[in-house]
């Protein structure tokens, strides 16, 4: 498998706490950012899921601070799936600076939901490849 899905985001002068550094609620924001940015690398769009009756949901997030940042950094967030047998899958994303050195980590679990059963799809790995066009970034 080759390196993890990625997208660079620039720290804005709004996201910034007291401290002068990214406020925490910000880290999760990016990571959201990036998972929905490797769906559309993977040709899945926010319309398409619903057209299908389908979203993806969090069911657990765990953030681990690492490095502050400030206003005007950039930092690469990646997004790494990790498929099960079952109805949840997990899901690795690193932020890091351009030069590589690392800032923070969240780990999550997440699901697929049928939106009218308002329950998890039993095989969210298929279901997601088969709304795919390109199924690469996502690790399928």
């Amino acid at each position: 498998m080759g390196d993890p899905f990625r997208v660079r985001v620039t720290v804005r002068g709004y996201e910034l706490d007291t401290q002068g550094h990214l406020n925490q609620a910000v880290y999760l924001q990016y990571g959201e950012h990036a998972r929905w940015e490797c769906l559309r690398a993977a040709g899945i769009r926010q319309d398409r899921l619903l057209a299908t009756g389908v979203g993806p949901v969090a069911l657990e997030l765990t953030l681990r601070f690492l490095s502050e940042l400030r206003g005007g950094d950039q930092v690469d967030v990646s997004c790494a799936f990790r498929w099960g047998d079952r109805k949840t899958f997990h899901i690795d994303q690193d932020y890091t600076r351009p030069d590589g050195s690392p800032v923070a980590t969240l780990t999550g679990v997440g699901g697929l939901l049928d939106l009218s059963a308002r329950r998890l799809v039993p095989n969210p790995r298929e279901r997601f490849r088969d709304l795919a066009t390109d199924p690469g970034p996502l690790g399928l």
